[in-house]
């Protein structure tokens, strides 16, 4: 898949340089420390060298602690936890979630070659497994909450391997280590549907008759998904907990 659009801009936060600390420890059995502070031009240039104070320490406590609580709060939720994430394993390194969306209109983008217009489109409920650096999707028949017995079906989109996996192609994927649950499945919604849909994955379609044929229906027409089109994955959702 290709960027539909520039999202730089939300990925990160350009820092200059505003301080620097010097430590100086002494030699001998008992060591003693000294820490210097300096303050930087705006060529990031150490100036107006002095010991450090109890107020710059204090700022450089807070600091510290904030990044760590910040490296602690991966895949929390800001608040209650939504009703449509069905697990998370909030792990740094290993972390994943599994959560549903119910049928709605989203954004489409195809390349010119696929001859779909891109526009708004009806899909169908899906449901999602994302690590920082993955993605699977299949699709649902019904808007209904998912238990573990759940039959799911493949996704009926473009970029898109029979085991559920998404070649994102070019998209840049920038998951940050603070992100909430939220966060986390708003950032990978958004990769999925603002970039553009290119071609199929293998030689079967993931739906019953030609996917071109049938996107070209939906994003030029106000119907909803036809979900009898869908085609089953003999997956169940218990089969991605496990």
């Amino acid at each position: 898949m290709n960027n539909a659009m520039d999202r730089t801009e939300d990925f990160g936060t350009l820092y200059h340089p505003k301080s620097a600390l010097v430590f100086y420890e002494s030699k001998g059995l008992d060591k003693d420390m000294y820490v210097e502070h300096f303050d930087m031009d705006k060529n990031g240039t150490p100036i107006n060298a002095h010991p450090l104070t109890e107020r710059e320490a204090g700022v450089l406590a807070k600091a510290l602690t904030t990044e760590k609580q910040k490296q602690s709060a991966f895949l929390k939720p800001v608040g209650i936890l939504p009703t449509n994430i069905l697990h998370i394993n909030p792990s740094r390194d290993k972390g994943a979630v599994i959560w549903y969306t119910k049928s709605q209109k989203r954004p489409l983008y195809f390349i010119e070659g696929l001859g779909i217009p891109s526009g708004q489109g009806f899909v169908p409920a899906m449901v999602w497994q994302a690590t920082k650096n993955s993605l699977r999707v299949f699709a649902l028949l019904s808007n209904r909450r998912p238990t573990e017995k759940t039959l799911l079906y493949y996704a009926p989109f473009f970029n898109i391997y029979e085991d559920g996996r998404v070649c994102m192609g070019s998209v840049s994927i920038d998951i940050k280590n603070s992100a909430s649950v939220e966060e986390f499945t708003r950032a990978w919604e958004d990769y999925f549907f603002n970039s553009y849909f290119s071609h199929l994955m293998g030689e079967n379609s993931p739906v019953k008759g030609n996917c071109v044929t049938l996107w070209k229906d939906l994003v030029t027409s106000d119907r909803t998904f036809p979900t009898a089109l869908l085609k089953s994955s003999n997956k169940t959702l218990k089969n991605l907990l496990s």
